[in-house]
């Protein structure tokens, strides 16, 4: 982790190239905070915000029934088809372009698998520390659209469905962003006063804050009001604004 001070701001620095990685038969992930076999105690998180997992699995594979307690789970699909299956008996495809949540509160058995024999299925899974504990177990799906329109920034997940989005246990909201070439966007922060901003660059290359991102690199910021993003090149970016005390 590299952290940069300023007088009033913190930014904290991760380079796509020093993420976690994990190789399985069947699935090829990199991780931006630690998890499973690969811990770093300085990547513990960014705030509330726990887990951001950039899987690819491959046809006809994936997680079978597992557990999961007290964590807001988003999935976003960028392309193929999540089967999702769970112990609230959902059973549901999320194609690209949808936006899963599944609040996991005092328990819940899902599993995830890429049901296509020959195409292969890419997401980012999002795990952030709910707000209350032991809530009863929820589940929610929108599509947003695989097309992200340039130059606007869509709330696709928020604590209360703000903007048509999709709400969870937590004050975060997390949104897409997609700027063409040279093209500027100012984001203000909904709480300054206890929320930090993760952004992570899907891919092209864009400025935020004077600090150069490239394809999955991400930058954590803490301490701001607003924050600048300029694009190089055409981008697309996730943007997490989380509360900073867990």
């Amino acid at each position: 982790m590299k952290q940069i001070k300023h007088t009033y701001m913190e930014y904290i620095l991760h380079k796509a190239e020093n993420r976690g990685r994990a190789e399985h038969s069947w699935l090829h992930t990199r991780f931006s905070f630690s998890f499973a076999e690969w811990y770093d105690p300085d990547r513990m998180g960014f705030g509330t915000l726990r887990v951001i997992n950039d899987d690819v699995i491959d046809p006809d594979s994936g997680f079978d029934l597992h557990p999961h307690s007290n964590m807001e789970i988003i999935t976003i699909v960028m392309e193929g088809a999540v089967t999702h299956g769970d112990s609230m008996g959902n059973q549901e495809v999320v194609p690209a372009g949808d936006v899963q949540v599944m609040s996991a509160g005092t328990g819940v058995v899902h599993s995830e698998r890429n049901t296509s024999l020959d195409e292969t299925l890419k997401l980012f899974q999002i795990w952030i520390h709910p707000k209350v504990r032991n809530v009863v177990p929820r589940y929610g799906q929108k599509s947003f659209g695989v097309d992200w329109k340039p130059n606007v920034l869509r709330l696709l997940v928020s604590p209360d469905g703000r903007e048509d989005s999709l709400s969870i246990h937590q004050d975060a909201f997390i949104s897409k962003g997609s700027l063409e070439a040279e093209q500027t966007h100012i984001y203000m922060l909904r709480d300054a006063r206890k929320n930090g901003v993760y952004v992570f660059v899907v891919d092209g290359s864009v400025t935020v804050n004077d600090h150069h991102l490239t394809k999955r690199d991400a930058l954590g910021i803490t301490g701001a009001d607003v924050i600048a993003f300029v694009a190089d090149q055409h981008s697309r970016y996730l943007v997490f604004e989380v509360p900073m005390a867990v």
